[in-house]
C-alpha cells in the first residue's frame, strides 16, 4: 500500500497490508477489548476523548501537512480539519452522558419502564480519502463513547493518516483493541463484514460502494449507516444579497479542491439576477490561486489522484458536447501533477453530466431558472439528497423553501457543513442513517426496552 504525493508524484511511504491472519488476530483483540469497554464508565471512556482532542491541537500542524501530502488539501484547511476532530471528541465528552442515558417512559401505575442504550460490539468503518481525518474521527468519537470498538478501513491513498489516527487513539489512553486500523484492499471488505465479530458497519463514499457494502451486511442481517455522494444545489433567489452569496458560493465549490460531497455543485439562479451573479462568480473563481497545498496562499491544490481528474475532465467534455458553454476554466493546468483550474459552465443542459452526476472537483454548473418554484423542481431534480442551501433576504420564505428540498441538510444562507452539534445524511442515493448528534451516537447502540414490573413485590 503506497502512500504517494498528488503534488509531485513523490512516493512518502509504503505500508504492508495486513495478512489474514493479522486481520483475524485484530478482529480478536476487538472482540477481547469490547468485553472490558463497554464496562467502563462512560465517563472514563470519554476521558479518552478530551485527552485526544488536546493531543489533536498540539498535533494539528504535523497532521494537516500529513494530509497535505497524502491527499492534497490546502494546509491551512487540513489544520482546520484536525481542529474539526478535537471539537467533535469534546463535542461527544460533554454530551455522550446525557444523550446516552435511561430515557423513563411512563406506562403503568405500578411498573418502571424504560429505555437504555447499550452497545453492539466492533463496528467496521469503510472510509474515504477527502476528509481522511474528520470522516473517521465523526465515527470514533460517538461510538467509542457509546462503548462500542472500531475497525477502520481506510482509502488506499491516506493509509499515512489512518496509522496516525490509531496513534493519537492509543496516545489518548484507548486500549490497543478499542480503535484498529486494517491495511486492507477494498476486495476484502466483504469478508471482514461478513465475519461474525463484527456487529455494524458505516460508510462514507460513492454510490458503488454504498450499494456493494450495504448488500453485503443485509445478507448478515447488520446494520449499516450510508453516507454517499451528492450533487448539491444552491439556490440563489432574486432577493439575495449578491456579493455575500458569491462569496460563499465559491468557497462552498472549492474548499477541499472542490472534492467534498456536500460541495454546493449545481448553482440555480433566478433569471432577474444571474447575470450579475454569473459576472461576480466567474471573477471570484478566476481570482483563485491553484498551487502547492503546503503554501499558505494556495486556495486550490491537486485532486488527490491523476484517475480523479481525468474523471472530472470527461464530465465537463461530455457536458461541453451536450451544449454546456465554458466560462471559465475547462482544462487540465499544464504542470506537473493533477491540477484542474475553477471551471464554470453556464448554459448546463439538465441531463448533461454536470448536472447529473456528482461532481468531485472545481467544477460548477451555474443554471438559469425563471423563478423560485423552478428553481425548487430544478433543486430536486436528482437521484441524490444530500445537501441544498437557499439564498434570500427574507428568512421565512428561506426556511419554507428550506423544507420544500429533498434533502437530509438544508441551510439557509449558509452552505451546507457537517457539525457535531447536529445531525448529518442523506436521503434518496445518498444513502440512510444519520451521524453526529444525539441521532449521530444512536445509531450503533442497542435501545433496549426494559420494564420493571412492581406488582409481583408490592403488598
Amino acid at each position: 500500500m503506497r502512500s504517494v504525493d498528488p503534488t509531485t508524484g513523490e512516493e512518502l511511504a509504503t505500508y504492508e497490508e495486513h495478512t489474514p491472519e493479522e486481520v483475524d488476530a485484530a478482529l480478536e483483540r476487538a472482540v477481547d477489548e469490547f468485553a472490558e469497554w463497554r464496562e467502563r464508565p462512560v465517563q472514563e471512556r470519554c476521558g479518552v476523548l478530551v485527552e485526544a482532542a488536546d493531543l489533536l491541537r498540539e498535533r494539528s500542524e504535523e497532521y494537516g501537512e500529513l494530509m497535505s501530502k497524502e491527499m492534497g488539501k490546502p494546509i491551512e484547511q487540513g489544520v482546520g480539519e484536525v481542529e474539526k476532530c478535537a471539537w467533535v471528541c469534546e463535542y461527544y465528552a460533554e454530551r455522550a452522558p446525557e444523550q446516552l442515558a435511561d430515557e423513563v417512559i411512563g406506562t403503568e401505575h405500578d411498573a418502571r419502564t424504560l429505555v437504555s442504550h447499550e452497545p453492539l460490539g466492533p463496528v467496521l468503518a469503510v472510509m474515504p480519502w477527502n476528509f481522511p481525518f474528520w470522516q473517521v474521527f465523526r465515527f470514533a468519537a460517538p461510538n467509542l463513547a457509546a462503548g462500542n470498538v472500531g475497525l477502520l478501513k481506510h482509502a488506499s491513498n491516506v493509509p499515512g493518516s489512518a496509522l496516525a489516527i490509531e496513534e493519537v487513539l492509543r496516545d489518548a489512553g484507548a486500549p490497543e483493541g478499542a480503535f484498529q486500523t486494517l491495511l486492507v484492499s477494498s476486495g476484502q471488505v466483504d469478508s471482514v463484514i461478513e465475519d461474525r465479530r463484527v456487529k455494524a458497519v458505516t460508510l462514507t463514499g460513492s454510490e458503488l460502494a454504498g450499494r456493494a457494502v450495504a448488500e453485503t451486511a443485509g445478507r448478515e442481517l447488520k446494520k449499516t449507516v450510508l453516507e454517499l455522494g451528492g450533487a448539491d444545489p444552491f439556490v440563489v433567489l432574486e432577493d439575495a444579497p449578491i456579493e455575500e452569496t458569491v462569496e460563499k458560493a465559491v468557497h462552498a465549490r472549492t474548499q477541499n479542491n472542490g472534492q467534498s460531497c456536500i460541495a454546493g455543485k449545481r448553482f440555480v439562479v433566478v433569471e432577474s439576477v444571474y447575470d450579475e451573479f454569473l459576472d461576480r462568480f466567474v471573477d471570484a473563481m478566476a481570482d483563485l490561486t491553484v498551487g502547492d497545498p503546503l503554501d499558505p496562499e494556495t486556495d486550490v491544490g491537486p485532486q488527490a489522484r491523476e484517475d480523479l481528474m481525468e474523471e472530472l475532465h470527461d464530465q465537463v467534455e461530455r457536458s461541453v458536447e451536450a451544449g454546456a458553454e465554458v466560462a471559465l476554466g475547462g482544462e487540465p493546468l499544464d504542470r506537473e501533477g493533477p491540477f484542474y483550474p475553477p471551471t464554470v459552465l453556464t448554459d448546463v443542459p439538465l441531463d448533461s453530466a454536470v448536472a447529473c452526476e456528482e461532481t468531485f472537483g472545481p467544477v460548477a454548473a451555474v443554471i438559469r431558472v425563471p423563478d423560485e418554484e423552478t428553481a425548487v423542481e430544478v433543486a430536486n431534480d436528482s437521484t441524490l439528497g444530500l445537501g441544498a442551501s437557499v439564498w434570500t433576504a427574507d428568512l421565512e420564505r428561506g426556511e419554507r423553501v428550506a423544507r420544500e428540498f429533498e434533502a437530509g441538510c438544508c441551510f439557509v444562507n449558509e452552505f451546507v457543513k457537517s457539525d457535531p452539534r447536529v445531525p448529518f445524511g442523506g436521503v434518496k442515493d445518498s444513502g440512510y442513517g444519520r451521524e453526529l448528534s444525539r441521532d449521530g451516537i444512536h445509531e450503533f447502540v442497542n435501545r433496549k426496552t426494559v420494564w420493571v414490573d412492581h406488582g409481583l413485590t408490592e403488598d
